[in-house]
Formats: structure tokens, sequence, C-alpha cells
């Protein structure tokens, strides 16, 4: 019976502590900064990745926004933040018409299940977003002790 128990207590997933997230308001501040005073609008971005990630540790991301990629309109930057890594910005990408194509892929590293942000800035001033909640049954990013 002690053998069960412990093989139990050993299967147990290992939860990050509330201190390495990141308070509450990050990812919306880490929005309002790159969107530099400028109104977020929904639609025009498409931010990709799986709704369940069964390991954090790299997890693909793209993010393509509907835009010609003319000299008159196209997508200047884009950027990815995230709500409860310790670190709120995964990436920053800077595009122009000469991209051709308003798409970026990478990877990354969750530290546990939270609400991620894509957002671009366009050539003519506006922002916009698109975000999505994901689900991680074994975490990342994990930085300091946590016994």
């Amino acid at each position: 019976m002690m053998r069960r128990r412990a093989l139990l207590a050993s299967s147990l997933v290992v939860v990050a502590t509330p201190s390495l997230a990141q308070p509450n308001g990050q990812l919306d501040q880490a929005v309002a900064e790159f969107a530099q005073g400028k109104p977020v609008q929904r639609g025009r971005v498409k931010l990709e990745m799986e709704k369940l990630v069964d390991n954090g540790n790299l997890v693909p991301v793209s993010v393509t926004v509907e835009s010609p990629m003319t000299a008159a309109d196209h997508v200047v930057a884009i950027g990815i933040f995230n709500d409860r890594n310790p670190q709120r910005d995964v990436a920053r990408f800077v595009l122009g018409p000469r991209s051709g194509k308003a798409a970026v892929a990478t990877r990354m590293r969750l530290a546990t299940s939270q609400k991620l942000a894509a957002v671009a800035r366009m050539s003519d001033g506006s922002v916009w977003i698109d975000t999505v909640d994901v689900v991680v049954a074994l975490a990342a990013c994990i930085e300091g002790d946590v016994n």
C-alpha cells in the first residue's frame, strides 16, 4: 500500500507558484505599449496555435494578417505577447511592403495555461489584435526554485 501512495505522489504535476507568473494586467499593458496609444481593434489578425498543448517547452505559433502589403497599405510590425510567462514579450517582427506576405512563425515556451495575443500595427496607424487561450499540460519556463 505504501508503494502505491509513493507512485501516486510521484505522478502529480508540478505547478508553478503564482510568484513566477506576471501580475494581472501585464498582457493588456504590453498590448497598449505596442499599440502606441492607438485603439486596438479585433479582426485582420489570425493567431494560430494549438489550444491544448501537451508540452510547453516547444510550442509552434504563427500569425497572419490580412493586408495587400503594398507601399500604401502594409503591416509595419507584429508583436506576440503572453499573460503568464516570466517575460511578457514573445517576439516582435518588423515588416514592410517588400515582405510580400504578412505572415510570421516561430516557436515559444509556455510556463503554464494562459492567454496569448498577436497584435499588428498597420501603415495607416490602425492596430489589430487576435487572442488565444491555451491550456498547457506540462509547463515550461519555470525560473527560480519551485520547492
